[in-house]
């Protein structure tokens, strides 16, 4: 084997490894100092990236487990049953980093890395959704160019790389605050379907049976990505260009479709996609799950460069890549299958029992290590935590504390807040009607839904987190973005069932981020205890912070829902004129980290009262048992930028007034973004079963308007309804286009 690396101090500051960790290198090698393949691979597969070492200690509590979950965290994605023999494989990971340097190639990669999770499960990817954040987008500043250029980037690769992969993007969500000046967050969910009896796993068994390399040739592209990944940003930080990795969506289909391909057969044992930290990455893990050994010849890696070299092979993130544990005497079946689709495919390896990693460079050993401790026993981290500062500042301020404003004025300016804006510009450039099943898109308010042709029964899902709450009460913050993401499902008719996740945050050595993660993280325990959606799949991403200043605490959640009759979903905007609108649910006059306090004043302040799961429960199963009766015409929650706002959305889309009188303490009140709220539009002749069912809840219901007019008037704001289109549709294109 090479020999051990010289200037040690230098080599393990670029492999960002600490002396500790060195250390126990040293002790896992029986004293043997490691080469530079050896040095890269621990520094990859025990990067902040791959290992989850900051984060273990509080992902352990989640909930996992549910009579519908097939598979919970741990493989490439989760999986739940729907019924029928058929099962939803879904999962959401972060692509942060790479975007912010390379913004279109940074998106594109990070669509296709969450389709391989899904398609490595034997499932057929059917829907797409993202959440994104960005920074300040609005005026003339350097800041707001440069954050409209992230965002025309992130969307155009989002969109390049899904359309070309014929998967519909059906939903999701931009949001924008100044946190994410420096770093940007892109989120991307996959979903997929596959007969619940044909799920494939990521592992690698059985004493001499071949390892193979299917896919594109390997590069240098995204060398080191990884490790990248596990740092913060600094204004070098541009030279990280090279680490990120370049996509290509056409070899995906063809790989898509070789390897749905190739799981109708009986010729392998498991496949695991390379993502992050690559052949490294991938062999590690699914050799590390069975206890088996391998070895591999990495110059029979199909190579794309030049001079490439043992530590280039094992680290590179070069896309559209899979590793496969094939039964033996079925390699040819196997080449032909990937040589047919036209793509590289190569036998690189064997699965022995040695429980050792062994490495071959024409015919030379050049790494030797135990799996084990490489895949299993990363270190795991007891970082220090410690409550911010800024929350004994910011949690005494209520709405009181600010200056009173005229409630029209607020009303304009928070309906041209480019939160609330529609995003017609984005999900116009992604396909969202492609394959045909999408029954609820893009644009359409709360969950997308889309049919399962195979069972008559449909899917819905929806991506949600207010930054600004989780930045007030970082544990109700998370909490209620579960619950955020739930309603939205159960306001489609579906049963919400259970969630993945993707938890941003900044730099974990900050004991104040560390402890916004700890408590996040039991916000989103304890919100899926109490409504019964565990956690499937999921994704860490730490180190979101440039020049020591970190984004919000930014716990994403997607939450997946069945409803058994694709023909019953239910819409979220105004059906009917004259029909009658409900309020279901109690307006308390609760602004803590409102859009009101943020777009009135520029501060996110305040904080969030005790929640009653309840209550939510009892608003779910309304809406869910109501819609299976047919007493519902539509229901749309009530979220950032209360009533006043969730009306004209409805409004707007629709294109039906509304004219409305709510009840509240305080006129501004119709602004306040109380939980467990809905409007729900019901014919006349349902009032009367609607409000009975509601009642024997224990839920407050009240009728506070009709449907019809050419005004949206909600108590003393009003605009003519052709006022809200253009302010709802428009105001977002205008902002991200100014500068072309």
């Amino acid at each position: 084997m090479s020999q051990p690396v010289e200037d040690l101090d230098e080599v393990l500051k670029n492999h960002k490894l600490s002396k500790e960790e060195y250390e126990d290198i040293l002790r896992i090698l029986d004293g043997r100092h490691p080469n530079i393949v050896e040095l890269g691979i621990f520094s990859a597969m025990w990067s902040e990236h791959c290992s989850y070492k900051s984060s273990t200690k509080y992902l352990r509590g989640f909930p996992t487990e549910a009579p519908w979950v097939i598979q919970g965290p741990g493989e490439n994605a989760g999986v739940i049953d729907i019924g029928d023999g058929m099962a939803a494989v879904f999962k959401m990971e972060s692509h942060n980093h790479p975007s912010f340097i390379e913004p279109f190639q940074g998106a594109a990669t990070g669509v296709g890395g969450i389709l391989r999770d899904i398609f490595t499960m034997g499932a057929r990817p059917v829907a797409n959704m993202n959440a994104l954040r960005f920074g300040t987008v609005r005026g003339d500043s350097d800041v707001a160019k440069y954050q409209r250029h992230l965002v025309r980037g992130v969307v155009d690769g989002i969109g390049s790389y899904g359309n070309c992969m014929g998967v519909p993007t059906i939903g999701g969500e931009v949001s924008f605050d100044e946190s994410y000046n420096g770093n940007i967050l892109v989120n991307a969910f996959s979903l997929g379907l596959v007969k619940s009896d044909e799920i494939f796993l990521g592992v690698a068994s059985g004493l001499g049976n071949p390892v193979m390399y299917v896919g594109s040739k390997t590069g240098r592209d995204g060398l080191g990505g990884a490790v990248m990944s596990s740092d913060s940003f600094t204004e070098e930080s541009k030279s990280l260009r090279p680490t990120v990795q370049v996509g290509d969506p056409f070899t995906e289909k063809l790989l898509l479709e070789a390897c749905l391909e190739l799981f109708q057969t009986d010729l392998i044992v498991g496949i695991q996609d390379m993502g992050a930290a690559g052949l490294t990455s991938s062999a590690f893990e699914m050799a590390g799950k069975t206890g088996a050994g391998m070895i591999m010849h990495l110059d029979k890696v199909p190579a794309r460069e030049e001079g490439m070299t043992p530590y280039d092979f094992m680290l590179s993130e070069s896309q559209e890549r899979m590793l496969i544990c094939a039964k033996q005497g079925s390699e040819q079946a196997i080449i032909d299958i990937f040589e047919k689709w036209e793509l590289d495919v190569a036998v690189i390896g064997e699965v022995t029992d040695t429980a050792r990693m062994e490495l071959m460079w024409h015919g030379e050993k050049c790494a030797d290590m135990p799996i084990a401790p490489v895949s299993e026993e990363s270190p795991v981290l007891d970082r220090p935590v410690s409550r911010p500062k800024y929350l004994d500042e910011i949690n005494v301020k209520t709405v009181d504390s600010y200056r009173a404003v005229n409630d029209q004025e607020a009303y304009e300016t928070l309906l041209s807040n480019i939160e609330v804006s529609d995003k017609a510009w984005v999900y116009n450039q992604y396909d969202s009607m492609v394959q045909t099943n999408t029954t609820k898109a893009p644009g359409s308010l709360d969950a997308s839904c889309i049919r399962i042709k195979e069972n008559g029964k449909a899917l819905s899902m929806s991506s949600d987190c207010n930054p600004r709450f989780c930045y007030i009460d970082p544990r109700k913050g998370a909490a209620l973005a579960v619950v955020e993401s739930g309603r939205n499902v159960a306001m489609s008719g579906a049963r919400p069932l259970s969630i993945t996740d993707c938890l941003n945050f900044g730099n974990p050595e900050n004991p104040e981020v560390m402890w916004q993660f700890a408590e996040c993280c039991e916000g989103i325990k304890e919100a899926c205890l109490e409504l019964n959606t565990p956690v499937v799949s999921g994704n860490v991403s730490l180190y979101n912070e440039t020049n020591g200043v970190s984004v919000f605490p930014t716990p994403a959640i997607a939450m997946v829902g069945l409803n058994e009759d694709e023909n019953k979903i239910l819409p979220s905007t105004f059906q009917e004129e004259d029909a009658i609108v409900l309020l279901v649910g109690e307006t308390k006059g609760t602004f803590g980290g409102s859009l009101y306090i943020k777009a009135l004043y520029g501060e996110t302040a305040g904080s969030l009262p005790g929640f009653d799961y309840k209550k939510e429960l009892g608003l779910w199963e309304l809406v869910i048992e109501a819609n299976k009766k047919g007493l519902l015409n539509a229901a749309k929650d009530v979220n950032v930028g209360g009533l006043a706002i969730a009306l004209s959305k409805m409004a707007a889309v629709s294109d039906k007034g509304i004219s409305a009188v709510i009840e509240v303490a305080e006129s501004r009140d119709i602004f306040d973004e109380s939980q467990s709220r809905a409007l729900l539009e019901v014919s006349k002749k349902n009032l009367a079963d609607v409000e009975a069912m509601a009642k024997d809840l224990g839920l407050s219901v009240q009728a506070i308007g009709r449907v019809g007019g050419a005004l949206v008037k909600v108590n003393d704001v009003e605009l003519p309804l052709d006022k809200v289109k253009d302010v709802y549709f428009n105001t977002f294109a205008r902002t991200i286009e100014q500068d072309l």
